[in-house]
């Protein structure tokens, strides 16, 4: 597609990303725009992350700048770094064949799955390893064409998400892919083929074998992308997100439960929070998701062990963590972020006295608040009346938050009898 015919400019790239091009260009080298950069501005919105692909390989593309790092044992990358930005290089893809030097190179599982994949090829084989046909467009800085292997412009105008090969060995190859296929037609607005998605439910159990660092990763992606209602959706219909949440298979068919009403609840509020530019945090959404399976493990472990309650809910809130940890690797940073949300849920309630002040200067009350409202719509009850007393709090006077801390806290004075007397009489022994 010549330049006239696409509306690519150079205006709608990162400089920096135009550098990469330019450099590697005039060192002799093939260089394009690959993926979601050009399939964005193809779709008149402006990208965020521009990946670069070349014939040149890793150690070559290191060569040729200083600010070059190399990483990834799967998936050998050239990350280019100006700051805060980064530019992907990749080397053309190949295909895997017998010869000694892929099969050292590429390997796969017994499931299929590529565990290595860095055997090179051209631009050509680079293109039938893409995974979707909106992901197979090339633009070249050097003539200001884009090349479409696959029918990416057909597959934009008809709003299709559809795989290049066969659907099955593609979904083997990387399972990740199902969860690409529903990110991809819920951030765009497109719909997933049939022949796409017919696999998907069948193949599902693959993800089982993805490492659970790699699954948080797509767990952003999916759900902190301002599409998290619809991305939900997708991940249900496909039997992909019990994948992603063992607790909480059982409670996805009944719509009307508190589980998934809070899950509901939750998506929709994030979604509201990043389409308005709000902050949004990981830990909240997954403090969410995990904590009725967390209180059915605390109610039961007061059941079953006799243990005093504060020592239940603590092992409990292990136990939630440790089991979602065996899927999604959650990093410390936000694994404590959500014990401190859910500890401030068995605190904001023991409100009174000092304990107010203490609970309302907690970095985490403002996310503890938030989450006990979610619960006020859900449960009522003494959710509700906990999340409205704490609704007046903050609104009230300094002098006016004093008054309502002491009001619960005051204790009736015990009437003392008459006092004994603690002389002690000569006649006493």
């Amino acid at each position: 597609m010549p330049r006239a015919e696409h509306p690519i400019t150079r205006k709608e790239i990162s400089p920096n990303a135009l550098k990469v091009l330019y450099r590697l260009n005039s060192a002799g080298y093939e260089a394009y725009l690959v993926g979601g950069c050009v399939r964005d501005i193809m779709l008149g919105q402006h990208p965020k992350d521009f990946d670069v692909v070349t014939d040149a390989t890793p150690e070559q593309v290191q060569e040729q700048f200083r600010n070059c790092r190399l990483i990834g044992r799967r998936f050998r990358l050239a990350h280019i770094v100006f700051g805060r930005e980064i530019i992907e290089v990749a080397t053309f893809r190949g295909h895997h064949d017998s010869n000694e030097n892929a099969a050292d190179l590429g390997k796969q599982t017994e499931h299929g799955q590529l565990t290595r994949d860095n055997v090179f090829g051209t631009i050509d084989e680079d293109a039938q390893r893409r995974d979707f046909t909106i992901n197979a467009m090339y633009y070249s800085v050097a003539d200001y064409t884009v090349i479409d292997f696959a029918h990416g412009v057909q597959a934009i105008q008809r709003r299709e998400i559809e795989l290049i090969g066969d659907p099955e060995t593609r979904y083997r190859e990387d399972p990740v892919r199902m969860l690409r296929a529903v990110r991809f037609a819920a951030k765009l607005d497109m719909h997933i083929t049939p022949r796409t998605g017919a696999p998907i439910p069948q193949l599902a159990g693959l993800l089982s074998n993805i490492p659970a660092a790699r699954l948080f990763e797509e767990y952003l992606k999916l759900f902190l992308a301002g599409k998290a209602v619809k991305t939900f959706e997708l991940l249900n219909h496909y039997r992909l997100f019990p994948l992603l949440f063992p607790c909480l298979d059982g409670v996805l068919n009944n719509p009307q439960g508190r589980e998934m009403q809070l899950i509901e609840q939750v998506l929709i509020n994030t979604d509201n929070r990043i389409n308005n530019d709000m902050r949004v945090t990981p830990a909240f959404l997954l403090a969410a998701f995990l904590w009725y399976p967390l209180e059915e493990r605390y109610q039961r472990l007061l059941t079953e062990s006799g243990l005093q309650p504060h020592d239940a809910f603590n092992i409990a809130m292990s136990d939630a963590l440790i089991e979602q940890t065996k899927r999604l690797m959650i990093p410390k940073r936000f694994s404590i972020a959500m014990r401190e949300i859910w500890q401030l849920q068995w605190r904001l309630p023991r409100r009174f006295g000092r304990r107010a002040q203490t609970l309302f200067s907690h970095p985490r009350f403002r996310a503890a608040y938030d989450f006990m409202l979610l619960r006020a719509e859900i449960e009522g009850g003494e959710a509700h009346e906990v999340a409205q007393w704490w609704t007046d709090y903050q609104e009230a006077s300094n002098e006016g938050r004093k008054k309502m801390a002491n009001v619960g806290s005051r204790k009736p004075r015990r009437k003392r009898g008459p006092r004994r007397s603690n002389k002690v009489n000569n006649g006493d022994a």
